[in-house]
């Protein structure tokens, strides 16, 4: 299968060595990786338009769903999220703290779970925002335990 992986590892200080080794885990389980960092575009819109062409040939997105920048997963990667299951492709995300958001982030006021600025928490009993957890398949752990339960899906 032809796998889109989405998340903020691009960023990393160790990107090239990180998506080698995201491209020989997907290889041993006879998975492609996309990655966006094998585009060879450099302008903003170029990388937007490849990401797109990208996501648009996968087969499914493993999504790395961690906080970055803050309590909430990349913002890009949100959008990618959300691009794909429009497409009607499968997502998993990954988170490595399986809590609750309203206890990840919550600093309730007289019973009203609310973050560090007053503002209200969703309180579902999921791990992340309502839109990224109900259509995304979860998994705790790390891009290893996304790319077994890829296999469930295929199975």
């Amino acid at each position: 299968m032809r796998i889109y992986i989405a998340g903020h590892d691009i960023f990393r200080a160790d990107a090239a060595i990180w998506a080698e080794s995201v491209r020989d885990l997907l290889a041993r389980h006879g998975h492609q990786a996309l990655i966006p960092l094998d585009g060879d575009e450099v302008t903003a819109s170029g990388i937007y338009q490849a990401n797109i062409r990208m996501i648009l040939s996968a087969e499914a997105v493993l999504a790395n769903l961690n906080p970055f920048r803050g309590n909430e997963p990349d913002s890009g990667t949100c959008f990618e999220v959300g691009f794909a299951v429009a497409q009607g492709l499968p997502v998993i995300g990954y988170l490595s703290d399986g809590r609750r958001q309203i206890d990840k982030v919550g600093d309730g006021d007289a019973g009203k779970p609310l973050d560090a600025n007053g503002q209200l928490i969703e309180n579902f009993g999921l791990p992340l925002n309502l839109m990224l957890a109900i259509p995304c398949r979860i998994v705790i752990g790390d891009l290893g335990a996304a790319v077994a339960e890829l296999s469930t899906l295929i199975t």
